[in-house]
């Protein structure tokens, strides 16, 4: 006879009701063997007396396992472990495995290489560069709440809390559409605007649409990690053309339209990524003019439009696009914060029909509250007044990081200061290495990160790129402090070698 009495433990602080705690444990029997197929189950008051519960317990526990299959109940004589239940074949596991779920997968499933994501467990004490992220502490987190409250007091919400358009909200859309022709100097309507969750998606979707085996798309020879990894999955070609202090090299990619037939350009016209320069106006009206007599798409990545501390915004391509071959990506996310996922795609009619039909399959469509809460943060002009503030901020904090890592690390480290955007491009000293410098930094528990990534086309040019708008003023001491560190104990090392 299974001995309930001791084999049965309640957690009787548990959300979870009793007989849901008792059916789970005796299926965990039934699974394992330990109670066989044809055992007879004791009757409801025998089991109730035996655990101290009440009888309706058992018979909810019993009902439960009647429903789901696993006994059956036979008039007059009992309830009995279904007779016919094939047997499990399961993995033996320790303690460990079964607490961690540290289990080798029992399928075979396909695996890529095209996208390397080596996660950083955050440590205490640790302080770790970026790329250029905004500051999450000076998100406007009460204002969005205040926003997000209103909206879904409304009574017309439940209107919204069921399957939408694969396009995105509707408001949302036709705010954007006055918000972006007004500052980004677009010419659009509502049927140009996809809305998506951050602009990794939007280069996604038109990575799908435009790129399949061997087609062939263009980007600097320094280019945005993510981007190169997302054409690389389509199995696209990826050519590379020299980037300079104006941008990416038109003539380079008249070249190769000349030889090859292209199917996209990639370019972060702006703040060029990783580099920060931005895309001169004849260059800007080239390659307009390239895409207008090859007929490829560019696909625009503004990804941080609104930051420019020496002048003012330049206006995008797709402000001067009148032959629909401008694929314009941004987002809310870098401005406000990278959790809000609210991004948009611009382009004409018929790609945004299709990309929302591909959208619809990938994600059916956005979260409506959110969209409706920017959407009404768009329009009361608190997103320019956030603006306005951490502008100031990041403006503050690139002019003295800039100065700190002139003033202490100059003879090691060459960079332009930037007009815009919230990272720096920083190019070490040919006698030391980035690996080097990751490794030695940790014992200043400064984690440099994935340093490799700026270097997709094996230029060797020695250079990363290093965020400041994330770090407060005592933060950005505090970490050119331990950069200096870091390189004060490797050039001692250099010196001792030689």
């Amino acid at each position: 006879m299974f001995p309930f009495k001791t084999s049965i433990q309640f957690d009787r602080k548990s959300s979870q009701s009793l007989y849901l705690q008792l059916s789970n444990q005796i299926i965990k029997y039934i699974k394992n063997q330990t109670l066989a197929p044809n055992t007879k189950l004791p009757g409801s008051r025998v089991l109730a007396e035996q655990l101290n519960v009440h009888r309706k317990t058992i018979v909810a526990c019993y009902d439960d396992l009647l429903m789901q299959g696993w006994v059956e109940s036979i008039p007059k004589k009992g309830t009995f472990v279904l007779s016919n239940l094939p047997l499990l074949h399961q993995q033996k596991l320790d303690n460990s495995a079964v607490s961690d779920f540290k289990i080798q997968t029992g399928f075979s499933f396909y695996k890529n290489s095209v996208f390397p994501k080596k996660t950083i467990k955050k440590t205490d004490g640790f302080m770790y560069l970026n790329d250029g992220i905004s500051d999450s502490r000076l998100t406007p987190i009460d204002e969005i709440a205040r926003t997000y409250r209103r909206v879904s007091s409304k009574k017309n919400v439940f209107g919204h809390l069921s399957y939408g358009s694969t396009y995105g909200n509707d408001t949302l859309r036709t705010v954007l559409v006055d918000y972006l022709n007004t500052t980004r100097g677009l010419h659009i309507n509502k049927e140009n605007v996809l809305i998506t969750r951050g602009s990794q998606m939007g280069i996604w979707l038109s990575s799908q649409l435009l790129l399949k085996n061997d087609d062939i798309v263009v980007v600097g020879n320094t280019n945005y990690t993510s981007a190169d990894s997302t054409f690389l999955y389509q199995n696209a070609k990826i050519e590379r053309v020299l980037v300079d202090e104006n941008g990416i090299v038109t003539d380079d990619i008249e070249k190769l339209c000349k030889l090859k037939q292209i199917k996209a350009v990639y370019v972060t016209s702006h703040h060029h990524h990783p580099t920060t320069v931005t895309l001169s106006a004849k260059r800007r009206i080239h390659l307009l003019n390239l895409s207008r007599r090859y007929n490829f798409a560019i696909i625009e990545d503004d990804y941080d439009y609104d930051f420019n501390y020496n002048h003012a915004p330049i206006l995008p391509l797709a402000s001067h696009d009148t032959n629909g071959n401008v694929i314009y990506i941004g987002s809310i996310c870098k401005t406000v914060a990278p959790v809000f996922r609210i991004g948009y795609l611009i382009a004409s009619k018929e790609f945004v029909d299709e990309a929302s039909k591909l959208r619809g399959y990938l994600d059916r469509q956005g979260d409506a509250l959110l969209e409706l809460t920017f959407a009404s943060f768009i329009k009361s002009g608190d997103l320019d007044r956030h603006i306005r503030k951490v502008m100031k901020i990041y403006k503050q904090r690139r002019d003295l990081f800039c100065n700190l890592l002139k003033a202490q690390l100059g003879d090691l480290f060459e960079f332009e200061i930037p007009k815009g955007g919230m990272a720096i491009w920083v190019k070490l000293d040919s006698k030391y290495t980035w690996g080097n410098i990751s490794k030695v930094a940790k014992k200043y528990k400064l984690e440099i990160g994935d340093w490799q990534r700026y270097d997709s086309a094996k230029l060797k040019h020695n250079c990363i790129r290093i965020g400041f708008a994330t770090y407060n003023e005592k933060e950005i001491y505090e970490l050119i402090n331990r950069l200096k560190n870091t390189m004060d104990e490797i050039k001692t090392q250099t010196a001792t070698a030689h």
